[in-house]
């Protein structure tokens, strides 16, 4: 069945088609991953005996001691060529060789089944011979029972052995009613196995269309991706030209940037400067000129001829020293105009460096959308070409017969199972003549040890010590009477038992030896790969049968090996050698097409140039001309002076204190009048000057200009020689690089796109190898047959029930020995000896 439906199913499904096998590559692009959808399937492929599998154990250990050797793989290859057959010249060596080895082999059972034999041949003679001595009065038929030593323990130790020995039989005896309970119990339950894996096939048929369906809907799915990366060709292509462009430009741009903002801080703060010293300057002018004034006004006061007469002099002379301290704090020679400095940060700055970092980075920009634009007749022509690679599978796909095979498959399981519910009900009767066959087995091995136990239970209790033999009590007597009936059941049953249990050990151990076991360890299919074992022209009967050529190396333990892991058929029977998926799938041939219009992609990114000679030449004047030379600290020291060397209103005060010591004259008014104009330059020029907003502020901005020009204009020189030489390197990489960046990341593009739909063809080719129909189902089929029904549902149970049987049958013949010894113990006697202390007894 098996066979069949694997030959059909796969002429239908692969009649087109040929093996790639190669699995699905692990790096899927673009995160398609495909999963082909498969199905449960109720059938367990292990079997559980549950809690009577420890008495199929230990039957197993029993038949491995009674049969301990090895599979004979070479003797039944053997047996299989001669199919069997040893009528013709029997008489030849290597026959009787044969012969000799299957006895060998067979030396336990052989052994086993021979002492059964004897069993069912002597017993029924013991018992006719038994019969006859009884009757004459011998062998314990006579009912006078002597005077002996020990009585009592010889009473008490056959009575104990006896119980020992039922009880054995009672186990014995269990084991039969266990099996015989489980053959019908599992019996039933092969129409549920059967329908189970009737119903795993059929899921596996029901499965293959909606695999197909899966299959052909992803190339919808793959070529939607498609669609959606051609879309994205702004993004994907030109956004990938962008990202290798932007780590060698987008710094250099980055560096422009921030030099031009240092030259244009540079440059307002030098104006600043220039602004902050002229408002600086023309206050301390004025102001300078007013204190000469006053000064040699003062000073020619003090040379008058009022100064030369005690006590005026010493006066005078007291005031000519402070004079020097008359005058302006501000010196105009000690701030340096910046002209110098202004007029070359002006020359850069009309280089306008921001323009060129705005013109890099619009560059960069603008390469998605000039990637867009150029492409747009290219990305049409290959969606032309995938929709055609998408009528192109479908035809394949109709091409296949899948549904007319499946249909005729799907008959056959139909027929297959109608056959077996018409041959159940067969199967139920059989059955249940053995399971009725069993119960009386039992019943009368139950019937023996009840007479057993009844003997003793009556004997037992029943039994007297003051009592003679002669007086006995009926309940003893009784005992006695049922052991004899339990030793006259065994001798005329237990020949029958013997023969049945001859007969299904014989079976039992030859099925689970050369059938069961070898199934299990894989050695069974090793006789039936044998090559030209099962037809004397194939080397191997499998890829005879169903590739057409029996060289292939196709094997029974391979085939279900690979069905067990759930491999797909197609890779299972290695049907690549009789069929070809690959030239309807054929990678190439798909995506050459796809490589073909991918082709004519032209993307041109036209070169940029940064920084013109002339902007160049620039920077290079800039830096050789830029002096560091501006003393800040100068500057800073200079804003931070008052207006006046002394505090005017000071050296007034003390100049009209040391007037108003001298005596009225000119010189005392003239310094008054002195004082006065002091205190007047004071509130009119000092003051205000001092207030002044503008002159505040100038003086702060002439410090905030200072500081912020030592910031800027910090290693300047060195900086914009860094600039032009990382300007030469982008310049120089976009001049050599970027043609080979465009083609190299075209070509990426064009592999990202047909990569998908390399993806999915490998994968279709992986699918249908590998993963699509399963032939599971198959291998599970074959378990249930062999694992579940033969061995478990037959074998185990019946070779449980021989166990079983056996033990408590080969039991009897003790049982019958020590029941006739003991009832003589409890039968009332008709005669006996002088019994001098019957309570001895």
């Amino acid at each position: 069945m098996i066979l069949v439906f694997s030959v059909l199913l796969l002429l239908g499904l692969c009649g087109n088609i040929a093996s790639g096998g190669q699995p699905p590559s692990t790096s899927t692009p673009g995160a398609l991953n495909y999963e082909l959808p498969t199905s449960e399937y109720e059938t367990q492929d292990t079997f559980n005996a549950g809690i009577v599998g420890p008495l199929y154990q230990m039957v197993h250990i029993f038949l491995h001691v009674v049969q301990p050797n090895d599979f004979p793989v070479d003797m039944i290859r053997k047996l299989i060529q001669r199919e069997f057959d040893f009528s013709v010249d029997s008489k030849e060596p290597e026959n009787i060789v044969l012969a000799l080895k299957m006895v060998y082999y067979e030396i336990g059972v052989l052994i086993c089944a021979i002492l059964g034999l004897l069993f069912i041949v002597l017993m029924p003679l013991v018992g006719y011979f038994f019969c006859m001595c009884r009757c004459s009065n011998k062998c314990g038929g006579e009912m006078h029972q002597r005077q002996k030593r020990n009585e009592s323990c010889r009473r008490k130790f056959l009575a104990i052995s006896l119980l020992l020995i039922c009880l054995l039989m009672s186990l014995g005896i269990m084991y039969g009613f266990v099996a015989n309970h489980q053959v019908r119990t599992r019996i039933k339950r092969t129409q549920k196995l059967a329908e189970s894996n009737y119903r795993d096939l059929q899921i596996l048929l029901d499965e293959t269309p909606k695999q197909i369906d899966y299959i052909l809907a992803q190339y919808t799915t793959t070529k939607n991706k498609a669609f959606s990366a051609l879309d994205g060709i702004d993004s994907l292509l030109g956004g990938r030209i962008k990202d290798q462009l932007k780590p060698n430009v987008i710094p250099v741009l980055n560096e422009i940037e921030h030099l031009a903002t240092a030259i244009k801080q540079t440059k307002v703060a030098l104006e600043n400067m220039n602004s902050s010293l002229e408002i600086i300057q023309d206050g301390s002018t004025q102001l300078s000129t007013n204190l000469t004034t006053l000064r040699n006004s003062i000073q020619k006061s003090l040379n008058s001829s009022d100064c030369a007469s005690d006590p005026a002099s010493k006066i005078c002379a007291s005031i000519r020293p402070e004079l020097s301290n008359l005058g302006s704090n501000l010196n105009s020679s000690q701030l340096p105009s910046v002209d110098r400095e202004l007029n070359s940060v002006n020359d850069i700055y009309r280089t306008d460096l921001e323009s060129v970092a705005k013109r890099g980075y619009t560059f960069i920009d603008e390469i998605p959308g000039k990637v867009r634009n150029q492409t747009v007749a290219v990305i049409a022509d290959v969606k032309q070409a995938l929709d055609s690679i998408s009528s192109n599978i479908k035809n394949v796909s109709q091409s296949i017969p899948i549904e007319e095979v499946l249909v005729e498959v799907s008959h056959y399981i139909n027929d297959s199972n109608s056959y077996f519910h018409k041959e159940l009900p067969k199967l139920e009767e059989y059955d249940s003549y053995w399971w009725l066959g069993g119960l009386i087995v039992c019943f009368l091995l139950t019937l023996i040890v009840t007479f057993f136990f009844l003997g003793l239970l009556c004997g037992v209790f029943g039994y007297d010590k003051r009592a003679t033999p002669t007086r006995r009590g009926c309940v003893s007597n009784t005992g006695g009477i049922f052991l004899m009936t339990g030793v006259g059941l065994s001798f005329l049953f237990c020949w029958i038992l013997m023969i049945l249990v001859v007969l299904t050990f014989i079976v039992g151990a030859n099925v689970e030896k050369l059938l069961c076991e070898p199934y299990a360890n894989k050695k069974l299919f090793q006789v039936l790969d044998t090559p030209y074992l099962l037809r004397e022209q194939w080397q191997f009967f499998l890829s005879g049968l169903i590739l057409k050529d029996s060289n292939i190396n196709l094997t029974f333990e391979q085939v279900y090996r690979d069905c067990k892991k759930g491999r797909g058929v197609y890779a299972t029977f290695q049907l690549d050698n009789v069929f070809n998926i690959s030239e309807n799938f054929n990678i190439e041939k798909h995506t050459g097409e796809i490589i073909k219009e991918l082709d004519n992609l032209n993307v041109n990114v036209d070169n940029i140039e940064l920084l013109d000679k002339a902007g160049r030449e620039n920077l290079q004047d800039f830096a050789h001309s830029w002096k560091d030379a501006i003393d800040y600290s100068k500057y800073l020291k200079e804003a931070e002076k008052s207006p006046t060397k002394v505090d005017l209103l000071a050296f007034a005060s003390s100049l009209e204190e040391k007037a108003n010591k001298l005596p009225e004259g000119k010189l005392k008014q003239a310094l008054k009048t002195d004082v006065q104009n002091i205190i007047a330059i004071h509130q009119q020029q000092v003051l205000p000057l001092q207030q002044s907003l503008k002159y505040v502020k100038a003086r702060d901005a002439l410090k905030q200009s200072v500081r912020t020009l030592e910031r800027t204009s910090d290693k300047l020189p060195e900086k914009v020689n860094k600039v032009i030489s990382s300007l030469d390197s982008a310049q120089n990489f976009l001049t050599t690089n970027i043609s080979s960046i465009v083609i190299g990341e075209t070509q990426k593009y064009g592999r990202t796109v047909t990569g998908y739909f390399e993806h999915y063809l490998q994968w279709v080719l992986y699918a249908i190898t590998e993963k699509m129909t399963s032939c599971k189902p198959m291998a599970t089929a074959m378990d249930s047959a062999v694992n579940g029904v033969l061995c478990g549902y037959v074998a185990d149970p019946l070779n449980l029930f021989w166990f079983g049987i056996g033990k408590a049958t080969m039991l009897l013949l003790p049982a019958v020995i020590i029941a006739v010894k003991l009832a003589k113990y409890y039968r009332r006697m008709d005669s006996e000896d002088v019994y001098d202390d019957p309570s001895r007894y």
